[in-house]
């Protein structure tokens, strides 16, 4: 099935299983998801990311990109001193990080080749045998680099933020919450879609509510 079909038929789904994410759905533009190439600079640009806003994760991913280039390799990591990689940003453990999963493929401890072939499964096995990815990362690999259809980001802060917002919880739920709710709300196979649509959502709260 092409994307667009996929999304097509994720938002008839949704929209007559989830009264709260078909609000949401009418309010905003449609998801635009769809599958990207370049693995390794994704992977850096979400440990990068990790437990930051988005804003400090923007400013140091762009000071990072306008170091090493757009298409930086695998070796322009190995060989970059840590100094240069906390000058852009970088905290020590993310340093150490970004350079472990240089290395991991330069050894070929992990391969990225062929890797959109790979379940869900295997492509968190994969990966989490680099110390520094777990399961955050790899959710948002698979979501907006594979661009999977399938995937329930339950550690998300911002999904947990959005559905403490639509849902009218008091608090933020719980990793096993978020995933009750989804099953409640039947996303399934959907759940990339649904989350995509929580995260836009948390951008109308704030413009049209001040939250």
């Amino acid at each position: 099935m092409k994307n667009d079909d996929l999304i097509k038929s994720a938002h008839q789904h949704l929209l007559k299983n989830d009264k709260v994410l078909s609000r949401i759905i009418k309010k905003n533009s449609n998801c635009n998801l769809h599958p990207k190439r370049q693995y390794f600079q994704a992977l850096l640009t979400n440990i990068i990311g990790q437990q930051l806003s988005v804003q400090s994760a923007s400013a140091i991913i762009a000071r990072f990109y306008n170091h090493f280039g757009k298409n930086v390799s695998t070796s322009q990591i190995v060989n970059a001193p840590n100094e240069t990689l906390r000058s852009l940003g970088l905290s020590n453990a993310k340093a150490k990080y970004v350079k472990r999963l240089a290395e991991s493929i330069e050894n070929k401890t992990i391969s990225l080749k062929n890797i959109r072939k790979k379940t869900n499964s295997e492509i968190e096995a994969e990966l989490t045998q680099v110390k520094g990815i777990g399961i955050w990362t790899v959710h948002m690999f698979l979501i907006f680099t594979l661009g999977r259809h399938d995937v329930l980001p339950f550690s998300d802060l911002g999904i947990k933020k959005a559905i403490m917002l639509n849902y009218g919880l008091l608090n933020m739920p719980s990793e096993v919450e978020v995933k009750e709710l989804a099953g409640k709300m039947k996303w399934s196979p959907y759940e990339s879609i649904a989350s995509w649509y929580l995260w836009n959502s948390l951008e109308y709260i704030a413009t049209n509510f001040g939250n």
